[in-house]
């Protein structure tokens, strides 16, 4: 870990990763005490309960999830927009062995308070709102077909995404999420 990051910084960092790969329920503040080389008490100081240290881990991963969303420019085609969003969605999986950090906490979603449960709602909500506009302009380019609603495509497309991640870590290949965006290309 980056010795320049504080000690509240690099519990952040841990549990982000630690979530990724484990869920809500697959870490305890014991487990980031380790990784970050402090008692447990120097954790409960920056967050006093495990829902505090989650709400700033998924409050930091949408910040800097979103923000290399929305620094695709915005003047790219359709296709090459969708390879830069599975790119940078790939990014932070890893080497496969970790999941979309709202993602994994969507599956533990019964788990969680009402606050986490929104700000991961939120997270999927930006992710399909920027798709759904991307899907706008792949019709009006003719290079995508979408039925139904945009806000409907959108949701699946960023569920296949989500779904890819999973898959991706299942069968260890990272073909199952470079997929997802070519699966939307109509050939003329």
């Amino acid at each position: 870990m980056n010795t320049s990051l504080t000690v509240r910084e690099q519990v952040v960092c841990h549990a982000v990763t630690v979530i990724m790969m484990r869920g809500y329920n697959g870490f305890s503040y014991r487990d980031l005490s380790e990784l970050v080389g402090v008692k447990t008490s120097s954790i409960h100081y920056y967050f006093p309960a495990k829902d505090d240290l989650v709400l700033v881990a998924v409050s930091e991963y949408s910040k800097e999830a979103l923000n290399d969303i929305y620094s695709i420019d915005a003047s790219l085609s359709t296709d090459a927009k969708l390879a830069k969003y599975t790119k940078k969605f790939g990014k932070v999986l890893g080497d496969g062995d970790r999941i979309c950090l709202c993602g994994m906490l969507a599956a533990d979603i019964e788990s969680l308070p009402d606050n986490i449960w929104h700000a991961v709602q939120a997270f999927f909500k930006a992710n399909e709102n920027w798709l759904a506009k991307v899907l706008t302009q792949g019709v009006d380019e003719c290079t995508l077909a979408v039925n139904g609603k945009f806000e409907c495509a959108a949701g699946t497309l960023f569920a296949a995404y989500q779904g890819s991640a999973l898959a991706r870590r299942l069968f260890q290949t990272r073909s199952r999420l470079e997929n997802v965006a070519s699966a939307w290309r109509i050939v003329n």
